[in-house]
């Protein structure tokens, strides 16, 4: 029997965490040379939703949940729970409104990653609500036709809560790091860092910015085009005014 979901897009979330100590920068983690997408990239936390994400009881336990909807609200948590198990930060607060400053566990991270314990009942053990208004939707890029594996991602940005450690998960990241986004674009020039096409050009987007708030700032304001990159020639190409320019890119780029 043909599978079914040959040729389907899968919803995906990203989150790029920004501080501005000791300066301005954002977390990113290097993915597992064995992962099956960009393999030993150097990537944004995130990955593909799961069903949890969708589960009603979110609508609880999440600030923001109404203001978003239940599509977004699903989104959200999924960027945050892939930062929590990728890097270990958790965008959540307490029963107070505190940000939530203490330790994620490898092991729980583990057991979450691999269906084991479901990330709503460590949120709920925990005492904690998300936040999902701590995110700004960046950006949102779909895999091009010519893909064999296509996912809707949304690329949200927040402020990463500074009392929280950015550990790497050692399976799907093997590696976490804070660096400007100037600095990853000169390694992805020099070729000292793999860094795929979208990823690229959202840190160039990044990189116009001063600082987190003027990330977030210019993002709140900046109209949402979709990018699904297209070929034209022996080029992809992007919409002109999603906000990167005018671009063309070689086809081995992605």
């Amino acid at each position: 029997m043909a599978d079914s979901s040959l040729g389907a897009i899968r919803p995906a979330a990203t989150v790029l965490l920004l501080r501005d100590a000791p300066s301005f920068e954002v977390l990113m983690v290097k993915r597992h040379h064995q992962i099956d997408f960009a393999a030993g990239a150097l990537v944004f936390p995130g990955g593909k939703s799961h069903q949890g994400d969708s589960d009603p009881r979110w609508r609880e336990l999440a600030t923001g949940f109404d203001a978003v909807g239940q599509d977004d609200a699903a989104l959200r948590v999924a960027a945050i729970r892939e930062a929590y198990e990728e890097a270990g930060v958790l965008l959540a607060r307490d029963a107070d409104g505190n940000l939530y400053a203490g330790e994620a566990a490898k092991d729980v991270r583990a057991a979450v990653a691999e269906d084991k314990v479901a990330f709503i009942d460590v949120v709920g053990d925990l005492g904690l609500k998300l936040d999902l208004s701590a995110l700004t939707v960046f950006a949102r890029w779909i895999t091009p036709k010519l893909m064999p594996k296509r996912f809707d991602t949304w690329f949200y940005v927040a402020h990463a809560p500074l009392a929280q450690q950015a550990i790497c998960d050692g399976h799907e990241a093997v590696d976490a790091e804070w660096i400007a986004p100037a600095k990853a674009l000169e390694l992805a020039a020099s070729g000292a860092r793999k860094v795929i096409f979208p990823t690229r050009m959202n840190l160039q987007l990044l990189a116009e910015s001063a600082s987190p708030a003027d990330a977030v700032a210019r993002s709140a304001a900046r109209p949402l085009v979709t990018v699904e990159p297209w070929v034209e020639g022996k080029v992809l190409r992007i919409p002109d005014d999603a906000g990167y320019g005018a671009v063309t890119e070689p086809l081995d780029a992605l």
